[in-house]
């Protein structure tokens, strides 16, 4: 694609030198032609004889507009007049719209009013970009005209966009089969509407002090897309970007933070109950090897370890310091570990950002960019990283060792990851808490997990991301890898900062958040619960090698209710099921019982008849996953059902066929011990929920879907 820059350049310039914090609707117009963005004829008339002139030599029927940089909603202030279609009518209009415009304003500067060929017919879609705090440029597509207000059908994408990042926002919207053409109307020529939004995030990110642009509407249609109305708002003084380290020295830092050969302990305490003490409790017990060095102003030995009043008296390196003071005694300190050159401070301590205490945390900013020693908090719980039996933390040890990474901002999730990590004996390789995040925060993780290979799984609770743009660059590219998780909670400032524009007003930080992620491959999960129970299953899944789901049950009312949650999560039950697979299944199960897709074997049958079926099912290469929908019955008793399924996931996993299952138990707490077992031999199992299990084999098919693992 070809642009010219400098013409935009030349625009900007004289809007700027104006003072101006937008510009005029030919103004716009100009960008967008040195863009390649389609706009309709026009031209801009200073008289009512000018206006029946222009508009006889365009054709009628035309809309006129008022020209002024201090009106900007002209629709608001009777600055538009559209279907015009006479010179007599366009000499009227002039004089009207001029006169709405005083009106409404009466110091307006009124450069003149614009005159523009009306578009007819097509689709009215909107094109847009916005400034976010978070993730910096963002371009929009949704519904245009006035059902961008009434509906709220928008999607967002980090600009500058691909043609396919482009092409999905087509497809994103809830009324995408508008697009497609529905009741004999013509579809929209999605390669020119996708060309469009690609141009629009190009422009907005070659120029960053063009903080929202609108085109409302663009008229999309079988022959093209044309932009009826141009807003483009701008700002000269944009907020510095935050400081980002290179990459290199991100992962260099982390693994001496996370990996440590030697660990520090500020205020480490003799005394039973203090956080110093627990620290270094768990540090001994959880059966780190690394040297523990505790520092005190007074004790000579902590816990039988020999105690420094510095970490500058510490004759050997020292690659992680744990702060167990008091919140006005870190600065000090961590201006000493500084200086003795410590890669990481884990701030335990609170009072800090979240009490208002913002120079205190700002503080220990300046002297971490000052030293190049990386921050993990403050107010937080610590850190385990289970491959060293490194236990940084006040919280008890952490015993099941696994390859899931979880992370959290809130303190009391984190609590929440951990007791449930331990319940359900979920292995993991780390736990790491973030709170205020004054430093370290979730892409530095992101980028020290992509390298660990004790790390399979990325899981991620999040409040805000203070910068989102660079954890969705990470992510992109990590995700691909390995599947990254996230629950995002909380509410940020964006959704004010967007509500000026029509793209970000009518959809609010969530939609940004999701369309976001999506777009970096990121998982989201929609509850605490469901951040866990994907950390747990999607590890043990194989990754699928298609899209075919078969769901084979003994019982009519769950095999309902889990092809109900695979269209909720997006999986595709192979139907129609080929005649011969069909024949096959239906010699296993009784002429009452039901073949198709869900494969109902009823619940009186024998253990063998689960057997079999699911035999059938992982030896077929037509289909890609099973979902196992089991009813305990006296026949065939929960733990029966569940050996027998571990037993005939591996005979044929010996065989090369491997393939992800998923199963759902209802019966009476049996099943709970027959859930459990299925899940420590590889098979994610719930008891009491058919959505569940589905959840997560959604999940699973959503990152290899994402990460171009499976066929198109």
């Amino acid at each position: 694609m070809s642009y010219d820059k400098a013409k935009v350049r030349k625009v900007l310039d004289a809007v700027k030198a104006a003072k101006r914090d937008s510009l005029t609707a030919p103004e716009g117009r100009e960008v967008c032609e040195a863009y390649g963005i389609a706009v309709p004829k026009e031209g801009v008339v200073t008289s009512a004889a000018e206006a029946s002139k222009l508009a006889s030599s365009m054709g009628f029927p035309v809309v006129m507009k008022i020209v002024s940089p201090d009106i900007l909603h002209k629709t608001e202030a009777g600055g538009v007049i559209v279907g015009l279609k006479s010179a007599d009518e366009a000499a009227t209009a002039y004089d009207t719209i001029v006169a709405n415009a005083k009106k409404y304003k009466a110091d307006a500067n009124i450069l003149g009013v614009q005159v523009q060929q009306m578009v007819k017919g097509g689709q009215e879609v909107i094109v847009g970009a916005i400034s976010d705090d978070s993730f910096g440029k963002l371009v929009a597509f949704g519904l245009g005209g006035v059902l961008v207000e009434v509906l709220k059908d928008v999607t967002f994408r980090l600009a500058p966009a691909t043609n396919e990042d482009a092409l999905s926002m087509l497809d994103s919207i809830q009324a995408a089969d508008v697009l497609k053409g529905v009741r004999g109307s013509e579809p929209v020529n999605r390669e020119v509407l996708a060309d469009t939004i690609v141009r629009v995030s190009q422009l907005v990110s070659d120029f960053p002090e063009i903080s929202e642009l609108d085109l409302n509407p663009v008229f999309a249609s079988a022959s093209g897309a044309i932009a009826a109305d141009v807003r483009i708002l701008v700002n000269f003084s944009p907020k510095p970007a935050r400081f980002r380290p290179e990459e290199k020295d991100v992962v260099t830092s982390m693994n001496r933070i996370m990996r440590p050969k030697s660990v520090a302990v500020v205020g480490a305490s003799n005394e039973s109950g203090k956080i110093g003490n627990s620290v270094m409790k768990n540090l001994i017990n959880g059966g780190y090897q690394g040297k523990i060095y505790p520092i005190h102003p007074k004790e000579a030995e902590i816990l039988g370890h020999k105690a420094y009043k510095s970490v500058k008296d510490v004759p050997d390196e020292i690659d992680t310091a744990v702060f167990a003071v008091p919140a006005p005694l870190c600065a000090a300190a961590l201006k000493e570990c500084g200086e003795k050159k410590i890669a990481g401070a884990i701030l335990i301590p609170s009072g800090f950002g979240e009490t208002g205490n913002i120079e205190g945390q700002e503080e220990l900013q300046r002297i971490g960019h000052e030293y190049n020693i990386r921050l993990m908090g403050p107010n937080i719980y610590g850190f385990y990283y289970t491959p060293s039996n490194l236990c940084a933390t006040f919280c008890t040890a952490y015993d099941y060792k696994g390859s899931t990474a979880l992370s959290s901002q809130s303190g009391g999730i984190g609590m929440a990851i951990i007791g449930y990590s331990r319940s359900a004996r979920m292995g993991v390789s780390a736990i790491v808490g973030l709170g205020n995040k004054s430093d370290i925060d979730e892409d530095d993780l992101l980028l020290f997990f992509e390298q660990d290979d004790n790390t399979k799984v990325i899981a991620q609770h999040a409040e805000d991301l203070k910068d989102g743009r660079a954890f969705a660059e990470v992510a992109k590219r990590v995700s691909r890898k390995k599947p990254v998780i996230m629950l995002k909670a909380g509410r940020t400032a964006m959704g004010a900062a967007a509500a000026s524009s029509h793209t970000g007003a009518v959809a609010g930080t969530d939609r940004i958040y999701d369309d976001v992620l999506r777009q970096s491959g990121v998982v989201r999960a929609k509850s605490l619960r469901q951040l866990l129970d994907f950390a747990r299953g999607i590890p043990i899944l194989p990754t699928p090698k298609g899209e075919n789901v078969v769901i084979i049950t003994g019982a009519g009312g769950s095999g309902v209710l889990l092809s109900d949650a695979c269209v909720d999560n997006g999986l595709k039950l192979l139907k129609p099921m080929p005649d011969d697979l069909d024949k096959a299944f239906r010699k296993f199960i009784p002429p009452f019982g039901a073949a198709g897709n869900p494969v109902d074997i009823t619940g009186g049958q024998p253990p063998q008849t689960y057997v079999e079926t699911v035999r059938l099912g992982l030896d077929d290469d037509r289909v890609h996953a099973l979902i196992l929908g089991y009813w305990h019955t006296i026949i065939t008793p929960p733990m029966v059902f569940a050996r027998n399924m571990v037993e005939v996931v591996n005979e044929m996993k010996a065989k090369g066929k491997v393939k992800p299952v998923v199963a759902s138990l209802a019966g009476d707490v049996e099943v709970e011990e027959a859930a459990q077992y299925l899940y420590e031999n590889g098979i994610p199992a719930y008891a009491y929920s058919t959505e569940i299990p589905v959840e997560i084999l959604g999940a699973k098919y959503q990152w290899a879907r994402a990460a171009g693992l499976l066929p198109k």
